[in-house]
């Protein structure tokens, strides 16, 4: 999924995104209210962690523009302030889940992935096709029952082309969901990562090229 990391504190951000990362989730990190909206106005993020208290400005009012222009996308807001006003306070404003500090970030990245499953049309928590089996909660993928080792970016293409239920996924959409902004849109970055997919999950292949549109697991 792609994910905006809102928090003016580097080291926690920091600390998120990685973790995020190594959920295979794509992660943008903003310091600031203004950034954010920036982020928000050019990417199509699944969820955005966003920190009530920021500078220039306030989380408040990032989430009530994100609720109001872009309503597919989930908020999960985070606070130090833990008292059950200031949950419904957040709430009312837009967040769709609620996470006071400290937390524990395998929390954190569970209601990351729930909400991210609440930003589409709904999916199952298990994703199966073309004898494919992948699990988000648990990052496992198996092929007719053998189990598949795939590295994040792997892991991040396949999981798209599943929730597309055979339909085609251009390779700018999977840059957009399964990469961050520094991506590169003129690499052949997802078409390398297509290739060692491809092998990873062995014969006979099953991630088919749409020449010129995209790829498809029919």
């Amino acid at each position: 999924m792609r994910v905006l990391v809102v928090e003016d504190e580097p080291m926690l951000a920091d600390a998120i995104a990685e973790w995020l990362r190594d959920e295979a989730h794509a992660v943008d990190i903003a310091h600031d209210g203004a950034t954010a909206r920036e982020r928000v106005a050019v990417n199509d993020y699944d969820v955005v962690v966003l920190d009530r208290n920021l500078p220039v400005v306030p989380g408040d009012e990032v989430c009530r523009e994100i609720a109001a222009d872009a309503p597919t996308t989930r908020v999960l807001m985070l606070t130090a302030a833990a008292e059950i006003t200031d949950r419904v306070d957040g709430l009312a404003l837009g967040a769709d889940d609620y996470l006071t500090k400290p937390f524990a970030f395998p929390e954190l990245a569970a209601r990351v992935l729930a909400l991210g499953r609440r930003s589409r049309p709904a999916a199952p928590p298990v994703l199966r096709r073309a004898g494919i089996t992948l699990d988000p909660a648990r990052r496992e993928v198996f092929r007719d029952g053998r189990y598949v080792p795939l590295p994040k970016q792997q892991f991040a293409v396949l999981r798209e082309l599943l929730l597309a239920e055979g339909a085609v996924v251009s390779a700018e959409q999977l840059l957009e969901k399964a990469w961050d902004e520094h991506a590169d849109p003129f690499t052949g970055a997802v078409r390398l990562t297509i290739l060692k997919l491809r092998r990873k999950l062995g014969d006979p292949p099953i991630v088919e090229t749409v020449t010129g549109v995209g790829y498809r697991i029919p």
